[in-house]
């Protein structure tokens, strides 16, 4: 029997990590092809007996830990934003057959659909016209769901020609006209004509499988006459906020929210006339910046990851023990499942903690309340109107016998996530933005990692370092370091959103390390004012460079840059009359001392009779100094 999940974690790497009732754990690394199983141990087991660990492929995985891989699998693409879909893993009663590609997807228009039609008791859903994909918005409009139906994974190489395809691919109509399948062309047909009968085009798509030949399927349960020319498909769901999402789901979202503000319009003006709630309809509808109906879907992960080298196999201790202040591995955390309550934490710019119950409300903390403040949301069962409670950390309510969930125990749960989300934010340890999938081979993962952009030495204070994730890092004089999270761009050089927002991160000088909340700094003002007031300055003054992820190009890392500076340098060693004009260039006969700018380039490389001078110069001046010393001893 299958053991059943107590907590489920997907980190910032897109890594996932369950633990069972039982005591067996299981990683799945970010890309989702391997798997490492470490079964619990037994009762009468040697305290130091290591656990029985077993690591896969995750396509080759053994019947034993199917299921479980499964829903850690479909754990991993309800939230990530590309989905990895082994057709091996895959039941066959999920897959369908289609004889051609999905490239894009047409949504309803907005000028022709009426949208007021696609909400159903409170809650809105927008279908693509093909029927390819659903968008589903809940009624409190802070979380939307979306199904859409996704190719399999493919090997790496068949991977690569799909995504040239889809470069290649510019419209719907040409790809029509371009294709040479003539049962696409016709299953295609069908499936437009059916729905063409749903003109506001907000009711599910019609999905016919094609006709199945009888005793015609091979081993897997799949027709034999499909191989050629067919390919696998499955439908992925996929849950995201609105407040941070795919940029693909950006337009049908829009439909979804437009729809219900119309539908909010629309009964407030019962008692208007009909001509002036069409002209107010449409000035809502039209907006000719987001007018594009037609998008792109996300596409599976290939097979293989390219990068398997950036696999780690270390749980994270955290959910183990909460109370320690050192964790191995240290990844930030963006969803997490304990007990049927669903955790969400955005990070960036605008950070944002999310809590979901499972009875349609949620719990939000976000800008100034972040850490602080939860508000919660709900909606009345009976007057559908809206109710917003706030909850502070300091004064939780307690935990009331017979209430559907624990208000104050999954609040404090939600805060302790989010300071260890600090605690590994500002710990200068850059490893957890290292993502498999998302790495680019030619540079080996380099453009991920941050840089320094500034560094400034002031005088009887300290030293700070800005680094291009936007973490600060302040040395004072007498031992005191302080990390923090500041934002330098442009946007904000006037006022910083998150001043007084979130935590910052002190070490003393006999290394314990304290994370202290910036709106309440206590016996640290002192510091921490000084790196803000110092961060104020710099975005006044605008020092910051603006970084770019092409800093760090495939060109600076390649092997051909790398031999053309050794050419250079060789160059100048077989040309000495180079170095010699040089260092004459530089020599200064009047022996006045020039100062050195700030914005002045390091020295160049002096010649060897420069040394040599300077070598006879001194060894001049200690002869004479010794011949001093001689004299004065008579």
């Amino acid at each position: 029997e299958m053991e059943a999940e107590s907590l489920m974690v997907l980190y910032g790497d897109d890594s996932v990590e369950v633990h069972y009732a039982g005591g067996s754990r299981l990683l799945l690394s970010p890309c989702g092809c391997e798997y490492l199983y470490e079964a619990a141990l037994p009762a009468a087991a040697h305290p130091l007996q290591p656990a029985e660990t077993t690591r896969q492929r995750v396509a080759f995985v053994v019947s034993a830990y199917r299921e479980q891989l499964l829903r850690a699998l479909d754990f991993r693409n309800k939230f990530s934003s590309r989905p990895y879909l082994p057709s091996r893993v895959i039941p066959p009663e999920r897959k369908k057959i289609l004889f051609s590609d999905i490239l894009e997807i047409r949504w309803p228009d907005p000028a022709v659909a009426d949208l007021t039609r696609c909400i159903d008791n409170g809650s809105v859903k927008i279908s693509s016209v093909d029927g390819y994909a659903h968008l589903y918005l809940s009624e409190l409009q802070q979380e939307f769901t979306v199904e859409f139906l996704c190719k399999v994974s493919q090997s790496s190489a068949a991977s690569l020609h799909s995504s040239q395809k889809n470069s290649n691919y510019q419209t719907g109509d040409q790809y029509e006209k371009s294709s040479k399948n003539s049962v696409a062309e016709m299953s295609l047909k069908q499936m437009r004509t059916e729905n063409k009968k749903n003109e506001h085009g907000c009711a599910a798509g019609k999905y016919r499988e094609p006709t199945k030949a009888k005793d015609q399927k091979d081993r897997d349960g799949g027709p034999l006459f499909y191989t050629n020319c067919s390919s696998e498909y499955t439908w992925v769901t996929q849950r995201w906020s609105v407040s941070s999402y795919p940029e693909e789901w950006k337009y049908p979202l829009s439909l979804a929210l437009m729809s219900y503000n119309l539908h909010t319009v629309k009964n407030e003006m019962k008692t208007c006339e009909k001509n002036s709630h069409t002209s107010i309809e449409a000035d809502v509808l039209i907006d000719p910046e987001t007018h594009v109906t037609v998008s792109s879907l996300p596409t599976a992960l290939p097979l293989s990851c390219r990068a398997p080298h950036l696999h780690r196999w270390t749980f994270c201790d955290f959910f183990q023990n909460q109370d320690t202040e050192q964790y191995s591995c240290p990844q930030l955390i963006q969803i997490v499942w304990c007990h049927g309550v669903f955790y969400r934490f955005i990070h960036g710019r605008t950070n944002i903690t999310e809590i979901y119950p499972g009875d349609n409300s949620f719990f939000k903390s976000e800008g100034a309340f972040l850490g602080n403040y939860f508000v919660h949301y709900a909606i009345q069962k009976g007057t559908k109107k809206r109710e917003e409670k706030m909850y502070s950390v300091n004064s939780l309510p307690p935990d009331v016998p017979g209430n559907p969930y624990p208000i104050s125990s999954i609040i404090t749960q939600a805060t302790k996530i989010l300071q260890y989300c600090y605690k590994t934010k500002l710990s200068l340890t850059h490893n957890y933005y290292l993502c498999c999938w998302k790495m680019v081979p030619e540079t080996d993962g380099r453009e991920m990692l941050p840089v320094s952009l500034y560094e400034k030495v002031i005088p009887s204070i300290g030293r700070l370092v800005v680094y291009s994730d936007h973490k600060v890092h302040a040395a004072f004089w007498d031992g005191m370091t302080l990390n923090m999270v500041w934002d330098f761009s442009s946007s904000c050089s006037k006022i910083q959103v998150n001043e007084g927002v979130g935590w910052c991160k002190l070490t003393t000088p006999d290394g314990v390390q304290q994370l202290i909340q910036i709106s309440h700094p206590g016996i640290y003002e002192r510091y921490i004012r000084t790196a803000i007031e110092w961060c104020q300055s710099l975005n006044e003054r605008k020092e910051i460079p603006e970084y770019t992820a092409h800093s760090v190009t495939e060109e600076n890392w390649s092997a051909d840059a790398e031999l053309e500076k050794i050419q250079r340098f060789n160059f100048l060693l077989d040309n000495n009359s180079v170095l010699e004009g040089t260092c004459a260039a530089k020599n200064n006969p009047s022996g006045i001392t020039v100062g050195k700018t700030e914005n002045e380039s390091e020295p160049e490389e002096i010649s060897e009779e420069c040394i040599l001078e300077a070598l006879e110069k001194t060894s001049k001046v200690i002869q004479d100094i010794e011949s001093l010393l001689a004299a004065s001893g008579k």
